[in-house]
């Protein structure tokens, strides 16, 4: 135990300057500009915003191209599915979201995403010579840490936000968050411009890109600073400064390990997150389809022409573009709240439905499932372009109604417990989407669309449910242990 400790001790050492000196400049440049302690919480949000987006427009445009990139290496040795690795992802991320608020408790929100974001990296380097094995393994670890991220992603997020401006902080994380659909989808439409194969050259040039992005989004995390007025992040992180062979801390970290994972089990059950888990269940399976099948969908259109692959990235930028307006609007909206978070969801749903009948007369039924050499069939009306990418849009625009929604009624109804609260979001959405990766091997379009139709519209007369209930929920009391 004396040589661990030795050995811990100086790898924490090392850890710790290593921190310090990415710092320096961010303290000089606060003290300069003497912040306030709110203008020092936007900056944090800014900041988490920042280091997402950049993480995100990696594995987001990975996501986007996986299938396609992985169809044209099904005639080598590799037999993997973009698919299959999806649902694996979200299958271990759901289950994982039992224990990631233990983890964010112990370990802190800011450590937590550092070494999730490192797996992030790990997973999307895996294409540069991707194996069979390796694919699958990396598809179970960054499921654990996704979970882990995203716990400490919501958490960071409402210890850096108060009633008022939640709302507002929740639609600038997400139009940061959502930028990541822009950029790296960009580049793959220009790179993959008229071609109607993917080369091992084109494939390895975009990973080696996608990876150094990915990293630098990581190292960004040291960048967000302790708020100085909140009680609550001095007691959810893990003090840095305290030895890890120090009994009582020991402790300490395991009793609020198991504290959180209670918590997080009691608010499985309470009436509100069952609600809401309706809600959320709906986000999982369109993030599903807008992140990985309807990409494939229209690489899969041989009337498209030459320009099918390249489509798969200026898709992904419209369904950005729909993502930041929608994002950023919704969070200058949130500023007044008069009106609630209803009308925004009800725009959301009103979108979505419009968008699923577009798709349903445009794109050919079996295109979710089509083989390398796509498919010839067309649906009700010859395949459009221009309006294969203005569903893009409309399916950014939809979600980013129910995501910046869902963010701030979590954030309003659990500000002084976040951690438990979104565990269990991303714990429904995450099992929803692992549903939906496995059934988009076999489901023509038009049942994947009714499914999301149905849910949606439950999902919809839920949310409203708990918003009705909402304000009356926190004046009583959050505590859900005697609920």
């Amino acid at each position: 135990m004396s040589v661990f400790s030795f050995l811990c001790q100086n790898l924490k050492g090392s850890f710790k300057r290593k921190i310090e000196l990415l710092r320096t400049e961010e303290d000089n440049f606060l003290r300069k500009n003497k912040m306030s302690p709110k203008s020092k919480k936007l900056f944090n949000i800014i900041m988490l915003g920042v280091a997402f987006m950049f993480m995100f427009t990696a594995f987001q445009t990975c996501g986007n191209v996986a299938q396609t990139v992985i169809t044209n290496l099904n005639n080598t040795n590799f037999h993997g599915s973009g698919y299959t690795s999806m649902a694996i992802i979200y299958g271990v991320f759901s289950a994982s979201n039992l224990i990631s608020p233990s983890v964010v408790a112990v370990v802190g929100p800011q450590l937590s995403m550092f070494v999730s974001g490192l797996f992030y990296s790990i997973y999307i380097a895996v294409f540069i010579q991707p194996f069979t094995w390796s694919f699958y393994t990396a598809s179970v670890f960054i499921g654990i840490a996704a979970a882990v991220i995203w716990t400490a992603q919501g958490n960071c997020l409402t210890i850096n936000s108060d009633e008022n401006t939640i709302g507002r902080n929740s639609g600038i994380f997400w139009a940061l968050l959502q930028s990541s659909l822009f950029f790296g989808n960009l580049y793959i439409y220009f790179a993959w411009r008229g071609k109607t194969h993917i080369s091992e050259s084109d494939r390895r040039t975009v990973f080696i890109a996608l990876t150094v992005l990915s990293l630098v989004g990581t190292f960004l995390f040291f960048l967000i600073r302790k708020p100085e007025e909140s009680n609550t992040l001095e007691e959810e992180v893990s003090s840095t400064d305290e030895s890890i062979v120090d009994n009582a801390s020991v402790q300490s970290k395991a009793t609020r390990a198991v504290d959180a994972f209670k918590r997080s089990i009691k608010l499985y059950f309470t009436k509100e997150i069952l609600l809401l888990s309706v809600t959320t269940a709906y986000t999982g399976l369109e993030l599903t389809f807008f992140s990985g099948v309807y990409g494939t969908c229209i690489g899969a259109v041989n009337r498209f022409g030459t320009e099918e692959k390249s489509l798969i990235g200026l898709s992904g930028i419209f369904i950005g573009i729909g993502e930041i307006l929608g994002g950023g609007f919704f969070g200058l909206v949130n500023k007044d709240n008069r009106f609630g978070r209803n009308p925004v969801v009800m725009l959301g749903i009103v979108v979505h439905f419009v968008a699923f009948y577009l798709i349903f007369y445009n794109i050919p039924n079996d295109a979710p499932i089509a083989s390398f050499e796509g498919t010839d069939n067309s649906a009700y009306i010859n395949p459009s372009k221009e309006l294969a990418i203005f569903c893009s849009f409309l399916l950014g625009l939809g979600d980013s109604c129910f995501n910046t929604q869902l963010l701030s009624i979590l954030g309003f109804l659990y500000s002084e417990d976040s951690a438990p609260a979104f565990a269990v979001f991303k714990f429904v959405q995450s099992i929803c989407a692992a549903v939906a990766f496995y059934y988009s091997n076999y489901l023509l379009l038009q049942w994947q669309l009714l499914i999301m139709a149905v849910v949606g519209f439950f999902g919809t007369i839920s949310f409203f449910t708990v918003e009705w209930e909402a304000a009356a929920f926190v004046a009583r009391g959050s505590d859900y242990r005697s609920i």
